[in-house]
């Protein structure tokens, strides 16, 4: 694992995020850590006094970023790694069709990674260092039945990303597209899933190739079945129980 002295962990209070956070502060990080939820924040900031630095922050509240992007970068006296975990995948029935639930998922899922990390790509780019994070998610790889918009979220989050890399590049800044499979958190307390992967398996992964531009599944029978799933005709794939 590559060590970075100062990070900032958006979407820390729970799940993968705050897996990641923990991680980082135990291999010597001070660590911003930022959610909306202050009792979460601070229970997780006492777990690493001096290490976990919280920071109270709604990412739906994009016009609020700047200053708080600003604020984070201050109070780990620098930057060297931004990771956007933050997501939302509410429950959506089998014939389900919920503007309003579509729309908080794009809010959080996509452009609050939008908003952060445009500011962490100018600082970057201009420092000519520095490795941004994306969690995104193999569902973001084809339009499944279940969550239409949590996967077109994902493939939006996957295609930022992806623009993110080529600009950067040039600039000696990385910029790494996580796809992890199912994951057992609070998030997917609701679904009935096999073979769901702890946190902790899934921040390790992705902290061993934080620094390595591009896209990255965290197990090779993901990446295997996702090379045959995303060439399939959409009239075979529409008849897949996934």
């Amino acid at each position: 694992m590559k060590r970075f002295e100062k990070a900032v962990v958006v979407g820390a209070s729970s799940g993968l995020g705050r897996a990641i956070a923990l991680q980082l502060a135990q291999a010597g990080s001070t660590v911003v850590a930022v959610a909306r939820r202050e009792d979460r924040l601070r229970e997780l900031a006492e777990t690493r006094p001096g290490r976990i630095l919280p920071l109270m922050h709604d990412v739906t509240r994009t016009e609020e970023v700047p200053r708080a992007f600003e604020d984070a970068c201050r109070m780990a006296a620098g930057l060297d790694l931004i990771v956007y975990s933050a997501g939302v995948m509410p429950p959506v029935g089998p014939t389900e069709f919920d503007t309003a639930k579509d729309l908080r998922i794009f809010a959080v899922n996509v452009l609050g990674a939008m908003a952060w990390l445009n500011q962490a790509a100018e600082r970057f780019q201009q420092a000519g260092h520095g490795a941004i994070v994306g969690i995104g998610s193999v569902a973001g790889d084809r339009g499944r039945r279940g969550q239409p918009a949590y996967n077109a979220s994902k493939a939006a989050l996957h295609a930022y990303l992806e623009a993110l890399r080529n600009r950067l590049h040039a600039r000696g800044v990385s910029v790494a597209t996580f796809k992890p499979g199912p994951m057992r958190t609070e998030m997917t307390a609701h679904l009935s899933l096999r073979n769901a992967m702890d946190p902790e398996v899934a921040a390790a992964k992705i902290l061993e190739k934080a620094h390595v531009s591009g896209e990255h599944y965290l197990s090779l029978g993901h990446r295997l079945a996702f090379a045959v799933l995303r060439n399939l005709p959409s009239s075979v794939f529409r008849r897949l129980p996934v």
